[in-house]
């Protein structure tokens, strides 16, 4: 409930509960039945199997990762009959695959925070000390926004 309101409070168009709503009942309502054209799945599971039930004809399911801890079998025939696409994307692999690309769109990044176009939203900041239980935190689901760990001052630097 407290994520929820922190997005409202951000001008979130929708804002969905999964943990008191219907994630597809919702969707479903708020595009006319329609579904969602491009969904963002870094959880995989229970998430994804809610995913290919509201995506969109035509739609993309884009998965980042299985911060649930169960990989999903998407069921291929599901995904032929609506006729949507499921990509996977590994960002970390872009280090290795294309370097430059990594840089560019940190460059770009950096540009859309300089000039206020974007405002990531930052929850915490904690010392280098703290980053183990900062870390724990994220895998626990209980923080909102980014937690930033800051370097430790060393010799005054």
């Amino acid at each position: 409930a407290e994520k929820a309101a922190v997005a409202r409070g951000l001008g979130c168009d929708l804002v969905v509960d999964r943990r008191a709503e219907d994630v597809v009942a919702a969707v479903k309502e708020a595009t006319g039945g329609r579904g969602a054209d491009v969904i963002y799945d870094p959880v995989g599971g229970t998430a994804y199997a809610q995913s290919a039930k509201l995506v969109a004809f035509e739609g993309r399911i884009v998965v980042l990762g299985f911060a649930s801890g169960t990989i999903p079998s998407p069921a291929l025939n599901h995904a032929l009959v609506k006729n949507y696409a499921i990509l996977g994307l590994h960002w970390g692999l872009y280090n290795t695959k294309n370097p430059d690309l990594v840089r560019h769109c940190h460059e770009q990044l950096t540009e859309l925070a300089a000039k206020g176009t974007i405002a990531p939203l930052v929850s915490e900041r904690v010392p280098l000390e703290g980053a183990a239980a900062a870390v724990q935190r994220v895998a626990d689901g209980v923080t909102t926004g980014r937690v930033v760990v800051l370097p430790t001052e060393a010799n005054g630097a």
